[in-house]
């Protein structure tokens, strides 16, 4: 398994590229603000051709280049129909102070081709089985994409999970209530060698965050949160 990656766009969001190998088809993860430049610098050094662009959620630093990726490489993008509304209405999802930053405008348009995934879904894309974990509580269609090999098992973990922490609940579509619930029911379940590939910073394990994360302790002993379509 080939796994790249860059921070890019001034809110440093990680964007991956996941293949079964060089020279093999691959999909995009997260192409935000500023990463069509490096992104093809990394399929030219792998010599990777695109298959699918998919989303973890739908925040503009990790969405801002979807449609032109989507456009260039003649490929579909993969987001939970919950934030589907963001790739064409980034304000959104973020907050007044940030809408005020950009001026109250912020214009991004949906692919042509927009393909919405639910929970427990198995995509078959570049020769691998993903699967989709729906994660709500940083927004609400927030994912998680499994893939797992005889050697490896890795997500895609968006904003949910960093290294060390969590996305923020208190922009527009966070629930922090649930947000816990997804902890406890999603994130908590998965192996101890998971490696995490999050929205930003440095990759994890499962196993460090059980360990380490303030925000996976004690999650045992909090009352099931309502239900929300988990």
């Amino acid at each position: 398994m080939l796994v790249a990656g860059f921070p890019a766009g001034a809110l440093q969001a990680n964007c991956y590229l996941l293949a079964t190998g060089p020279g093999a088809e691959c999909v995009i993860v997260d192409p935000g603000q500023d990463s069509l430049g490096p992104l093809a610098e990394t399929l030219i050094k792998h010599e990777l051709t695109p298959a699918a662009v998919l989303l973890t959620h739908g925040h503009f630093d990790h969405v801002f280049d979807a449609t032109p990726t989507c456009d260039k490489f003649g490929v579909a993008a993969y987001i939970h129909p919950a934030d589907k509304h963001l790739l064409s209405d980034p304000l959104a999802g973020i907050s007044r102070e940030s809408a005020a930053f950009f001026g109250g405008k912020l214009e991004l348009t949906e692919p042509a081709d927009l393909v919405e995934i639910t929970d427990g879904q198995e995509l078959e894309l570049a020769g691998m089985r993903i699967s989709v974990i729906h994660t709500p509580g940083h927004t609400a269609g927030s994912v998680f994409y499994r893939v797992e090999t005889d050697d490896t098992r890795l997500i895609f973990a968006g904003d949910t999970l960093f290294a060390g922490s969590i996305g923020r609940t208190d922009l527009p579509g966070g629930d922090h209530t649930v947000m816990l619930e997804t902890l406890r029911t999603r994130v908590l379940p998965l192996a101890d060698d998971t490696i995490v590939l999050p929205g930003h910073g440095p990759h994890t394990t499962i196993g460090q965050e059980r360990a380490t994360n303030p925000f996976l302790q004690d999650l045992d002993d909090l009352p099931a949160a309502p239900k929300t379509g988990l």
